[in-house]
């Protein structure tokens, strides 16, 4: 085994010199140190001359933090059996040391070292331990396990203050040479092998082989119910009273001589050097050169060594202090390791502290490391304020900000320059880490408090990154400071995103004024190709009205059609509440004819408002429109054709318009359908007909003319439309054989909408049946029919009509008698005369009574019903 430091390594001890040779033998080169117990501050040293020497220990920090130890010799007693003093422990709550001297062990006075006066002793005991789980459960005793001088036996006993009393005797396969209690537990090296063997049920169980011949076995209880032993090939093994190991072993040199805990760390003695493993990792941790060394012992966390002639002690260097020492040589995962474990040995509250800032400085040495992944766990684990990240990137922080960093500092960088030592590709890299990183904390309460600081810097780094999550941020909740964030995407150029930013804090007139100076190319931004169209939506949805007015003019100079938008699809419960009067609306777009056609359309059709200004200014935008384009080209283009459809569903539909008005400037046109439908509307049916028929000769639209012109309203009105345009058709005469057929295919086409007996008066006589049989066959079939139903009718109420009937007779079925006896239900008087109304509860009253009580029905819930009166 190599043990020279490593990487691996750590200071974790100090040797420090506790008893000189000096104080302990002078010059008598004869003693030598046996044996060692340690009890807060009292020392106690075994020679092989048969001495007990006790000493204060008094422990000294300088102002450097250099621990040193003075100890002052008290006393010192020789027990007279001529033998080396073999072991001493000492058991605190009886003020008692227990000594083994020459196979005896005798109960001391600590403070006197005189025997007890009761001469209590345990002899025939080759070695001794302490139970330090005991199960007897009284304070005032302590358990002792011994190895007998017996072959093959262990015995427990109770140790008070001035007596003993044997417990337990245990009797082994093989003959124990080493022995640790737990509770009822003894783990044992025999001479082959090492168990466990539960002294108070027998039941034992094999760990592994072991030659005591070879090697001196070393048993050490290290925790409730688990050990640690040597075992082959230099290995210190962890084993549990279950006969399992929780923990891997830890690599021992093949001459350990003995082992001791610190938490958490493992302590080894050999020959030349005092090793230190972790027993978090199982890792070698230290390495301590010492010479001549024989015991090692811990004693309530003091770990103390001796050779034959003096005593040192393994002083810890605080675990923080370790810590540090790791995180400085960048050992991230050695330090997070020690670090839970440090968790038992400080106080809760102190720990927490303690472990969150390790976690921060973890997380910036893997953030050095561009271990990104890491370090966000590391950051996110030790609650970090995230500012700290964020100070080490020039410019980011608002220039507003509070922040300080941590003193001490979590880290050794001034900035992320030095960090990457100017290496553009790593900084960019830890640009996009922390904008992933900012994003993701920004809605978690790790931003609490300081939300201004990270979304300021979110909106920096997507500026400068020309990231398109910039304007998602924008859009969305944000607390980007006003000032810092303004001036930053001026400097980037992002001018649409600061016009967001604006809009966000309510300066809604600034964010248009940089809008409008992109789209007329005063600045550059291609955000958005498509801006004006987001100025004219921005606007629609704009409650400052003064600003709509003062943009409409140029979002209309741009493009009619669609700046025409911004009066056109403002928000329902706006135009409802006429915020901006129509009005002024149509005022402004007469510059714009196009936009004012559309907007008229919008009141009319859309929002269908029923004022005959606008339905008559549609009209005749429409008609002049129309003539205007008729004018330009004798040919009916598209537009042509769409503006007279439009023109014509107006004048059909609409009730509102100025008929009058419209025709006047129709008149002289070749607007002729229009024409027809404008004298329908003042109820003019023949001239509207007159000029279907003989001016466009368009029968279709003549019927049609009667089918729009007679919807909702009743047959008589309709069937009178259609004998009108029969007439127009035969008052030419029976000449033109075009108006001819178009009489026979109206008749013969809608047989239902004639009165055939006035049709037959009409009609030509050279005219065939033959000619008319559809008509006639359709006028039969509906004058059928109409009777039918009318018998249908006549049956239904008949038949209603004999129920009624039969419901009165069965009312009058039962005799009512009347006496002087009887009293009006109303009123509660007699009756005077045979006059009476009978409710249908079988209850009478006068028939005064009962109309009055008819009249105020709240009184009663159902009417009287006279079904009898004599």
């Amino acid at each position: 085994m190599n043990h020279p430091e490593d990487t691996m390594s750590v200071k974790a001890f100090k040797l420090v010199s506790a008893v000189e040779r000096e104080m302990l033998m002078g010059d008598k080169n004869y003693i030598n140190i046996e044996c060692i117990e340690c009890c807060g501050k009292n020392l106690y040293i075994g020679t092989n001359d048969c001495f007990i020497y006790h000493f204060l220990l008094d422990e000294k920090v300088s102002t450097a933090g250099k621990i040193t130890f003075a100890a002052t010799k008290q006393l010192h007693k020789y027990l007279g059996l001529k033998k080396p003093v073999s072991e001493l422990k000492a058991a605190s709550a009886l003020t008692r040391l227990l000594v083994l001297c020459d196979n005896t062990i005798t109960l001391v006075n600590m403070i006197n070292l005189e025997p007890v006066p009761t001469g209590a002793r345990i002899k025939g005991a080759v070695t001794f331990t302490l139970n330090e789980n005991p199960v007897s459960g009284d304070p005032f005793c302590v358990e002792v396990c011994i190895i007998s001088v017996k072959r093959r036996t262990i015995q427990m006993f109770l140790v008070f203050e001035d007596r003993v009393q044997i417990v337990k005797e245990v009797f082994t396969p093989e003959q124990p040479c080493a022995v640790a209690v737990d509770g009822y537990y003894l783990c044992l090296a025999l001479t082959t092998q090492y168990i466990i063997l539960n002294y108070n049920t027998g039941v034992s169980q094999d760990l592994f082989p072991y030659c005591s011949d070879e090697k001196r076995p070393i048993v050490k209880r290290i925790g409730r119910q688990e050990f640690l032993l040597a075992g082959p090939g230099g290995l210190g093994m962890f084993a549990t009273v279950d006969g399992i190991s929780q923990r891997a072993p830890v690599h021992w040199s093949e001459n350990v001589l003995g082992a001791a805990l610190c938490f958490p760390y493992v302590v080894a003695l050999d020959d030349e050097f005092i090793t230190v493993h972790s027993m978090l990792d199982q890792q070698q941790k230290q390495t301590l050169p010492f010479k001549e060394g024989h015991i090692l012992q811990d004693f309530e966390g003091k770990v103390i060594v001796a050779t034959n002639k003096g005593v040192y002690i393994l002083v810890p260097l605080p675990l923080e202090k370790q810590i540090q020492d790791l995180l400085a040589s960048h050992r991230v995962e050695e330090a997070l390791v020690l670090a839970k474990g440090a968790r038992r040995n400080i106080p809760k509250e102190k720990f927490q502290v303690m472990y969150k800032r390790i976690l921060q400085q973890a997380g910036f040495i893997q953030f050095a490391q561009l271990q990104f992944l890491e370090a966000k766990e590391l950051f996110r684990s030790g609650q970090l304020d995230v500012r700290e990240l964020i100070s080490l990137y020039p410019f980011l922080l608002p220039t507003s900000s509070s922040f300080i960093r941590s003193h001490p500092p979590l880290h050794e960088y001034a900035d992320l320059n030095q960090l990457t030592q100017g290496d553009q590709e790593k900084m960019a890299k830890c640009k996009r880490f922390l904008m992933s990183y900012l994003n993701e904390v920004r809605s978690t309460e790790v931003a609490n408090g300081y939300k201004e600081d990270i979304d300021t810097a979110l909106l920096k780094l997507y500026a400068e990154a020309n990231h398109e999550s910039l304007l998602d941020l924008l859009v969305s909740e944000n607390f980007c400071l006003l000032t810092d964030s303004a001036a930053w995407l001026e400097k980037h150029k992002k001018y649409f995103a600061l016009g967001l930013l604006y809009h966000y804090n309510g300066q809604d007139a600034a964010a248009l004024q940089l809008w409008v100076k992109i789209v007329d190319g005063d600045i550059e931004d291609s955000t958005r190709s498509d801006l004006y169209e987001y100025i004219v939506d921005f606007l629609t949805f704009c409650s400052d009205q003064e600003l709509v007015w003062k943009y409409s003019e140029w979002i209309l100079q741009k493009n009619e059609e669609v700046g025409v938008q911004i009066f056109t699809k403002r928000p329902l419960e706006e135009q409802e509440k006429n915020n901006i009067n129509p009005d002024d609306i149509v005022s402004c777009l007469n510059k714009y004819p196009k936009a004012r056609v559309k907007y008229l359309e919008h009141l009319v059709l859309e929002r269908k408002i029923q004022k005959e200004k606008y339905h008559t200014h549609l009209a005749v935008l429409y008609l002049e429109a129309i003539l205007q384009l008729k004018s330009v080209t004798t040919d009916n283009c598209t537009e042509t054709t769409e503006l007279v459809l439009k023109l014509r569903s107006l004048l059909q539909k609409s009730d509102l318009y100025r008929i009058r008005f419209i025709l006047d400037k129709i008149q002289g046109t070749d607007l002729h359908m229009e024409s027809a439908i404008l004298y329908g509307k003042l109820e003019e049916h023949e001239k509207a007909l007159h000029i279907l028929v003989h001016e466009l000769k368009d029968f279709h639209a003549a019927e049609d003319y009667c089918v729009w012109n007679s919807e909702n309203r009743d047959v008589q009105y309709r069937q009178r439309l259609f004998h009108l345009l029969l007439s127009v058709y035969l008052t030419a005469g029976t000449s033109d054989c075009a108006l001819v057929m178009a009489a026979v295919d109206l008749l013969n086409n809608h047989p239902a909408e004639f009165d055939a007996g006035l049709v037959l008066q009409v009609v030509p006589d050279s005219w065939s049946v033959q000619l008319l049989s559809p008509f006639l066959a359709g006028a039969v079939r509906q004058s059928i029919h109409t009777r039918r139903m009318t018998q249908v009718a006549l049956g239904l109420a008949q038949a209603e009509n004999l129920i009624y009937k039969h419901e009165k007779v069965k009312q009058k079925g039962a005799p009512i008698l009347l006496s002087d006896k009887k009293v009006c239900q109303v009123c509660q008087n007699p009756f005077c005369e045979p006059v009476f109304v009978r409710f249908p509860n079988g209850s009478m009253a006068h028939t005064h009574c009962a109309a009055n009580r008819h009249l105020n029905s709240n009184v009663t819930h159902h009417s009287p019903s006279s079904s009898n009166q004599t």
